[in-house]
C-alpha cells in the first residue's frame, strides 16, 4: 500500500467524526480538500452527514399534547369504551396524564426543586412531591363524595368502612354552588390536610408518592364514570358544587400547578386542549359573581358602588332618551358585562355584576372586554397582574377593572 493509499484511508476512517463535527479544525480542513477530488469519499461524506442531520434533529421529541387524545378517540371508534369517562371528567384525565408523563421524566436532583406556586392570598413553595400531596389532599374531597377512602389520613373517608364500599355515588341535584358561613379562614382547611398529608408521605421515595398520586386519579376517573349525570355534591368546606364542576375544577388546578412544576424545571409544557380549556373557562366565568360578591364584601361597599352613580346604576344611566343599560321597561335590573375569548377556546359570555338585591341581571351590557383564553385562566389562577393583563376594552372601564381584579380571588392555596 502506497503513502497516498494510506492516507486516503486515514482520512476516510474520519469521515463519520467529521459528519458529526467532531473532527478537530486542521484535520476537517485537509479532509475537505481531500473531498474535492475523491468522488468515492465524498458520496459517503454525503450519505453520513445526511444520517447525522437526522441525529440533531431541533425539534422536540416530546409528542404533541394533542396526539393522546387523538389516538384515543381513534381507538373508541374501533372499540367503544365499556365504560365512558363523561366529558366533565376529560379534561381531569388529560391534565392528570399530562403531569404524570412530566412527573416520570424528572430525575432525583429535579424533585428536589421548588416550584412556585402562587395564588391571590401569597405564594406557596413546594417541591413537587408536595405539590402532588396537596393536589391529592383536594381530591379527596371528590374521593369521599364518590364514595371512595380519603387519601388523607384522619380525613372523613379514610380507612375501611362503609363509606369506602359504596361505589355509586347518589346524584342529588347541585343547582349552583352554596358557601357555607366561614368561622375561619375559607382555605385553613384545605391548608390543614395538605400538611397532614405531606407528613403521612415524609420520607417516601418521590416515585412512589407519584404512583399513589396516579392510582388515587384513576380511582376517581372509574368512579366518575358511574355517575354520568354529575350532579352528586362535592363539599370543599368552603363551597359545595356538583361533582360535573368539581371535576372540572381540579383539571385546571393540575393544569396550573403541573405548569408550575414545568416552569420550576424547566420543563416543556403544552395547554389544555381546547375544549378542556373552555370547559375550565366556563367554569371560571359561571364563579365570578361570587368572586365580584367577596370583593365588594371586603370593600363594604353595595353592588354597584364602586362602577355607578348614588342609585346603583352606572353614571349617566337613566338620563336622557331611550332604556339605559341598568333597567328594563321601568324594572329594575343587574348589569352585566361581556366577556369574549379569543384563541382556540373562543367563545362569549355575560358576567352578571351585580349581586341579586339589584336585580335580575338584564339590558344590553355596560361593558365588553376581550381576552385570551390561556391569559383568563392564568389570572384566574393569580398567575397573572389585573393591572397588567392584555385585555381589549369597550364601554365602562371601571367595570372591566373591577372584573379584572376580581377574577384571581378564583384561586386558592
Amino acid at each position: 500500500m502506497t503513502t497516498t493509499d494510506e492516507r486516503h484511508e486515514a482520512l476516510r476512517s474520519l469521515l463519520g467524526a467529521w459528519a458529526l463535527g467532531a473532527v478537530p479544525s486542521a484535520e476537517a480542513a485537509e479532509l475537505e480538500l481531500h473531498l474535492t477530488g475523491c468522488p468515492q469519499c465524498a458520496e459517503e461524506a454525503g450519505r453520513l452527514r445526511e444520517a447525522a442531520g437526522w441525529l440533531s434533529v431541533e425539534e422536540p421529541l416530546d409528542q404533541p399534547g394533542a396526539l393522546r387524545q387523538q389516538v384515543l378517540d381513534w381507538c373508541l371508534t374501533r372499540r367503544p369504551a365499556d365504560l365512558p369517562v363523561p366529558a366533565w371528567g376529560m379534561p381531569y384525565t388529560a391534565e392528570t396524564a399530562k403531569l404524570d408523563a412530566l412527573l416520570r421524566d424528572l430525575g432525583p436532583e429535579e424533585w428536589q426543586e421548588v416550584a412556585e406556586l402562587p395564588w391571590h392570598g401569597g405564594t406557596e413553595y413546594l417541591r413537587p412531591a408536595e405539590v402532588l400531596c396537596h393536589l391529592a389532599a383536594v381530591d379527596g374531597y371528590l374521593a369521599v363524595a364518590l364514595g371512595l377512602p380519603d387519601p388523607v389520613p384522619g380525613g372523613p373517608g379514610a380507612g375501611s368502612g362503609p363509606t369506602a364500599g359504596r361505589r355509586v355515588p347518589p346524584q342529588e341535584a347541585v343547582a349552583a354552588p352554596r358557601v357555607p358561613p366561614q368561622a375561619a379562614p375559607p382555605w385553613a382547611r384545605i391548608a390543614e390536610r395538605t400538611a397532614r398529608l405531606t407528613a403521612e408521605q415524609s420520607g417516601q421515595p418521590p416515585q412512589r408518592i407519584r404512583a399513589r398520586w396516579r392510582r388515587h386519579c384513576h380511582e376517581l376517573v372509574r368512579s366518575a364514570a358511574l355517575a354520568p349525570q354529575g350532579n352528586t355534591p362535592v363539599d370543599f368546606g368552603f363551597a359545595t358544587v356538583p361533582l360535573r364542576d368539581a371535576f372540572v375544577d381540579r383539571a385546571f388546578e393540575c393544569y396550573v400547578h403541573g405548569e408550575d412544576i414545568a416552569r420550576a424545571v424547566a420543563y416543556p409544557y403544552d395547554p389544555p386542549a381546547p375544549q378542556h380549556l373552555r370547559q375550565m373557562i366556563d367554569l371560571a366565568v359561571r364563579m365570578l359573581p361570587l368572586a365580584l360578591a367577596g370583593q365588594r364584601s371586603a370593600r363594604a361597599e353595595p353592588a354597584g358602588a364602586a362602577l355607578g352613580g348614588a342609585d346603583g346604576l352606572p353614571d349617566g344611566a337613566g338620563s336622557g332618551t331611550g332604556t339605559s343599560s341598568g333597567a328594563v321597561a321601568g324594572r329594575r335590573t343587574g348589569r352585566r358585562i361581556r366577556l369574549v375569548i379569543d384563541g382556540p377556546a373562543a367563545g362569549e359570555w355575560l358576567i352578571p355584576l351585580d349581586g341579586p338585591d339589584a336585580g335580575p341581571p338584564g339590558g344590553e351590557p355596560v361593558a365588553a372586554m376581550v381576552l385570551d383564553g390561556l391569559e383568563f385562566c392564568q389570572l384566574a389562577a393569580a398567575h397573572r397582574d389585573p393591572d397588567r393583563v392584555p385585555v381589549g376594552e369597550h364601554g365602562d372601564r371601571a367595570a372591566i377593572r373591577e372584573v379584572l381584579r376580581a377574577t384571581p380571588l378564583l384561586s386558592r392555596p
